[in-house]
């Protein structure tokens, strides 16, 4: 008999937010590598979805992360600048006529964001546009959170609230 009570209180510990749950977060920089490998290890372990917010998307090592998870079966969806993103020849246009939903926001003097959600249960954030400047010239910043669903939730949801107000980027191939 004392032994159903020692499960069901060991059942009802495991069943309370929190208890079980364990959270880690994690930085990087540039220069340096550890800011850009911490985004593409973000893009490389996203399971069901990657939702990315980008001020500048000029990155072709993260353009490539982000085909690579579409082909392996990975939901990705891209909003980016208007303003930043304009030209033909950059990726989040090549992402498009490759099949990936990308978005572009001109709502705003410039959509500054730079943070990638995954369905997961990971957040990637910080100063680092997703551009080589960033990973190899400037002094950027990413942190990333894993684990913990409030976080997660709360990025998910602007995420959503981006890419309810942005327009969808056509394939352009001339």
């Amino acid at each position: 008999m004392m032994k159903k009570y020692i499960f069901a209180f060991i059942l009802l510990l495991l069943n309370q937010p929190g208890v079980y749950a364990e959270v880690s977060i994690s930085a990087g920089f540039s220069p340096g590598g550890t800011a850009q490998a911490r985004v593409l290890q973000t893009i490389n372990s996203a399971q069901l979805t990657a939702d990315i917010a980008a001020y500048e998307f000029t990155s072709w090592p993260v353009a490539d992360a982000l085909a690579a998870a579409a082909y392996r079966g990975v939901a990705v969806r891209l909003v980016a600048d208007a303003g930043a993103n304009r030209q033909a020849w950059l990726p989040a246009h090549q992402l498009a006529c490759a099949g990936i939903p990308v978005r572009l926001s001109s709502r705003y003097r410039i959509m500054h964001n730079k943070f990638i959600v995954t369905g997961n249960n990971l957040v990637e954030t910080g100063s680092f546009n997703f551009t080589a400047a960033a990973a190899n010239r400037n002094a950027e910043n990413v942190v990333v959170i894993n684990g913990d669903r409030a976080v997660t939730d709360e990025y998910q949801t602007e995420f959503n609230r981006l890419w309810d107000e942005s327009v969808p980027l056509p394939c352009d191939r001339k």
